[in-house]
């Protein structure tokens, strides 16, 4: 299969979904709209809003252009080469982390054996199942299992810290990629207007905060007002309403209050100061600061820890949980680690 041609299967997956989500797809719509619908059943976490936005940021980026760009960085794509086995490890923190993953592989040529999260199984094999579609090649080259990981070359696994020590254990003598915990941070300047902080919302509140590319910590400007920022938010309130969440809530603001921890409650997310990176659920750090300089040198010594900064000079405000195809986990270039395993 021509890497042209597995671009043009890719561009067509994006635009069936698309159209699916938009219910103009006969074929799909229905079947996608009760996947998104019924996760939550399986993954309280995974609510249809979350879902959909999952769904709409891959099914966005997977057009012609964009995947002829991103991948006309990689010469090597359009040489025949050895496919290989490739093994993935998909997390379960949010919809479809696994994606890119899956695409990576098959967009180099090789073959897929997936082990899927217990949390996030549907989506991907559906997925799959209309990739497979679009282009019957691809049926040999995909395998889904529940079991352990067998019979492959290479390995890519996504995890936590604790997870990656049993990854490097069983998977370190394989070529690979295992990813740890990240977290991403913002830094405020005071100069935002309401609408540019709002956007900053979908980068704290997406995913109720559980994604590496989540902003979990915000540095701002010495003297600045936090409940300027939470007041900006007033329109992702309703979180609250979320049970696992607001036992979260619960659960961190009685930890503050028996220990006597300063904190801002703005009733559906708690504001702490804290020199951390990595927030509880329902709980946003920030970090004052007299110099963006000082900020950034902080952010050098700690950046294998953080996935994505967005400020007016990074990531934009609203656009942490939109990555290109070329925006990869933990900054590892999956696809020149693909092409270069002999």
């Amino acid at each position: 299969m021509s890497l042209e041609e597995r671009i043009k299967s890719f561009s067509k997956l994006g635009k069936i979904l698309r159209d699916s989500l938009e219910g103009d797809n006969k074929r799909y719509s229905s079947d996608l709209e009760k996947l998104i619908n019924d996760q939550q059943y399986k993954n309280p976490w995974f609510t249809p809003d979350n879902v959909r936005m999952a769904v709409k940021a891959i099914a966005d980026e997977m057009t012609s252009e964009n995947l002829e760009s991103w991948t006309s960085s990689y010469p090597e794509l359009n040489s025949k080469r050895k496919s290989i086995n490739v093994g993935v490890v998909m997390a379960g923190n949010i919809p479809l982390v696994g994606f890119h993953d899956f695409l990576s592989v098959l967009i180099a040529d090789h073959s897929l054996t997936a082990k899927t999260s217990s949390k996030d199984q549907q989506l991907i094999i559906f997925i799959s199942k209309v990739l497979c579609e679009i282009n019957p090649e691809f049926s040999d080259k995909i395998t889904f299992t529940e079991g352990l990981l067998k019979g492959f070359d290479a390995i890519i696994a996504s995890g936590s810290d604790n997870s990656s020590r049993y990854f490097e254990y069983y998977f370190g003598k394989y070529p690979h990629i295992i990813r740890k915990n990240r977290n991403s941070v913002a830094i405020v300047t005071g100069s935002e207007n309401k609408e540019v902080l709002s956007r900053l919302g979908s980068d704290v509140f997406s995913y109720f905060g559980l994604g590496c590319r989540s902003v979990s910590k915000i540095y701002v400007p010495d003297g600045y007002d936090i409940k300027r920022l939470t007041a900006s938010w007033k329109e992702y309130d309703h979180i609250i309403n979320h049970n696992k969440y607001a036992n979260n809530y619960d659960y961190n603001k009685a930890v503050y209050m028996v220990n006597k921890d300063e904190f801002i409650d703005a009733g559906f997310l708690l504001c702490k100061r804290s020199t951390g990176i990595s927030s509880p659920v329902a709980v946003l750090y920030f970090e004052y600061y007299d110099s963006i300089n000082i900020v950034y040198m902080e952010i050098e010594r700690i950046k294998t820890k953080i996935q994505c900064i967005v400020s007016d000079n990074d990531i934009p405000f609203g656009m942490a949980q939109s990555p290109h195809l070329w925006d990869y986990a933990d900054g590892l270039d999956t696809i020149d680690f693909l092409l270069k395993i002999n």
